[in-house]
């Protein structure tokens, strides 16, 4: 059976679970954790070694910081767009009028940073340990060792062959394992639905319909509007892309985690035809920066707040929300809970309580399914958008990817691997 019919079987199971056996779909959680710690503890040695390859395998450092600097102007670029549409769409509907916010409870944020310390994301992308790092799952900071290491490898050349061929054997294995763990989506699946529904209920629906709704909507036009029109224009297959990763989108957004599927995406995009070089770069470098689902649910949030409380919602201000976010929402990297972390933080620095927030962790876990589903879908996109940049480059330039080196070409037996697993 196909590991998207059994997951929505799994959804359907876990919904009726946590309905009628609410303390039963409360233990289910244990199922949920179980597949997303499978999934993380797989992520950074699969990661790793791709990101030092896809550098290592650059003609030039100078390469290496074009990509950085193309997908970074990409990421800002596009979440601002992302920003003002949403901020122009919960303006024009006008919700949180008249909500409920002294219903709110203040004590739900309870032990969340009510900030984000930028001083402490800088340190947290340079980490002084690397298999502290790893230990702690950090990404960005694994990220920052591996593309010195690449660079490294590409400065001493046939040197660093062995190396080389340690790190594809490693991330061929990880391949293998991630293939196990997808397998067991499913689980994980069934667990976390049924642990949302019985713990949260459907309670705050009504109340707060109109903010799902808008959340949604403002989803609906990035991936239905604002996604085509970039693929168009760098003459992207957008259709045939969310083909290829719409079963990855759609565990990451029963499993509420866009890390559930970061290994198994980047074998999808290779296998959809971007080289692997700006994949491995490009995408976990997203998963810190370009979240685009989730700027749209803040500043969704943002307005929301701002009608609940009377705030003040013209023009200027709205600006400066915008503003606010653009800054604030770089700063997830690293952080937990990082939507609300960064709501908070961007809810203090315009005058907005907190006590409201709180409001909409209740109904947080509808809105978050969808926004992780877009983020990876976003990531995507980028990636394919800086590959097919650099296509047209090397084109222009008369270069090619025979122009490469032998040795810096993938290994073929990785590659048949890699697009035999991701099949599955």
């Amino acid at each position: 059976m196909p590991i998207g019919v059994q997951s929505i079987i799994a959804v359907g199971l876990g919904a009726l679970i946590g309905t009628f056996t609410p303390g039963v779909g409360e233990e289910m959680k244990i199922l949920g954790e179980v597949f997303l710690s499978l999934v993380q503890v797989v992520v950074l040695p699969l990661v790793f070694p791709l990101i030092v390859l896809g550098i290592a395998r650059m003609e030039s450092v100078k390469k290496v910081g074009r990509i950085a600097g193309k997908a970074i102007l990409y990421f800002e670029i596009v979440t601002t767009v992302i920003l003002l549409i949403a901020v122009g769409l919960a303006k024009f509907t006008g919700i949180g009028k008249g909500a409920p916010v002294q219903a709110a409870d203040a004590k739900d944020l309870d032990g969340m940073s009510q900030g984000i310390d930028f001083h402490e994301l800088v340190l947290h992308a340079v980490p002084k340990n690397i298999f502290a790092a790893f230990g702690e799952g950090n990404l960005l900071g694994a990220i920052t060792f591996a593309l010195l290491v690449g660079v490294a490898m590409a400065a001493i050349g046939e040197k660093s062959k062995p190396f080389a061929d340690v790190l594809e054997s490693v991330a061929a294995v990880m391949f293998k394992v991630v293939g196990y763990v997808i397998r067991v989506a499913p689980l994980g699946v069934f667990g976390f639905i049924s642990y949302d529904v019985a713990h949260y209920g459907f309670a705050n629906l009504r109340s707060l319909a109109g903010f799902i709704a808008v959340v949604y909507a403002g989803l609906a036009i990035v991936l239905g509007v604002l996604f085509p029109l970039i693929a168009a224009i760098y003459r992207i297959r957008y259709v045939e892309l969310l083909k290829s990763v719409a079963n990855l989108a759609g565990i990451a957004f029963v499993t509420r985690s866009s890390e559930s599927v970061l290994a198994p995406l980047m074998g999808k995009l290779e296998a959809f035809g971007l080289s692997r070089s700006t994949t491995s770069f490009v995408v976990p470098l997203g998963y810190s920066f370009n979240t685009d689902g989730s700027v749209l649910y803040q500043a969704a949030a943002l307005v929301f707040l701002a009608n609940a409380y009377g705030a003040d919602t013209s023009l200027p201000a709205l600006l400066l929300m915008v503003g606010v976010l653009v800054i604030l929402s770089k700063g997830m990297a690293g952080v937990a809970s990082a939507s609300i972390v960064v709501l908070i933080a961007a809810g203090n620095s315009i005058g907005l309580p907190a006590e409201g927030i709180a409001l909409l962790l209740g109904v947080d876990f509808i809105v978050d399914m969808a926004r992780t589903g877009v983020n990876v879908i976003g990531n995507s996109l980028a990636a394919a958008v800086v590959d097919s940049s650099e296509k047209r480059r090397e084109a222009k330039h008369g270069l090619s990817e025979e122009a490469v080196p032998e040795e810096a070409a993938p290994e073929p037996p990785l590659e048949l691997a890699l697009q035999k697993d991701t099949a599955q």
